[in-house]
């Protein structure tokens, strides 16, 4: 991951027209921030933690989930991209559609799925501000160790490993799958 020097004031229309070079960015305390290339892993766990989600929030019209594409515009400016975000109906009562551009405030479930570059330092500063920002649940997902961590608060309330289900909590009421459908190994 590569930070930029340059700090510049970046509109919506401007930070999207980034994206067209390949590459994912949020920006952060005035600062580009290149968010690199994943790799498929990451990109199949978050598509599989998307479909179930997807499917449930459609189901009881809970509200909005999202890949990481989308930015979230916070209170000191950042724009942050979490790998899967769930937005609920409450906080998106009267709109349509969803904004062309970027959501104002933080998503009510950010999942962070943790990439080899991703350092403790950076996904800690992101847990802090989803939270300053009125996050109320956000999982941190480690492939390597196959575990998620669930936070309510800056700091993790639970571990969960392969053996045990993930819930929504009060921030998707009902929702529940299987840890290890995350990192179940394939037998084709």
């Amino acid at each position: 991951m590569t930070i930029s020097t340059e700090k510049k004031v970046w509109t919506d229309e401007e930070f999207m027209v980034l994206s067209k070079d390949g590459h994912r960015y949020e920006l952060v305390d005035e600062e580009l921030v290149d968010m690199g290339n994943s790799g498929m892993e990451h990109g199949y766990i978050a598509c599989i933690l998307v479909t179930f989600l997807t499917a449930f929030v459609q189901q009881h019209k809970l509200g909005a989930v999202c890949d990481s594409s989308t930015a979230f515009t916070l209170q000191k400016g950042n724009k942050r991209s979490p790998d899967v975000s769930f937005v609920s109906r409450e906080r998106l009562k009267g709109l349509k559609r969803p904004p062309r551009g970027f959501f104002q405030g933080s998503p009510d479930l950010a999942v962070e799925i943790l990439s080899p570059s991703n350092t403790i330092a950076e996904i800690h500063d992101k847990i802090v501000e989803y939270f300053e920002n009125e996050t109320r649940l956000v999982w941190v997902i480690h492939p390597d160790q196959k575990y998620i961590l669930v936070h309510h608060t800056p700091e993790p309330d639970r571990l969960l490993r392969s053996l045990d289900r993930l819930d929504g909590a009060d921030v998707i009421p009902g929702f529940s799958m299987a840890v290890a459908e995350l990192f179940a190994e394939w037998d084709f």
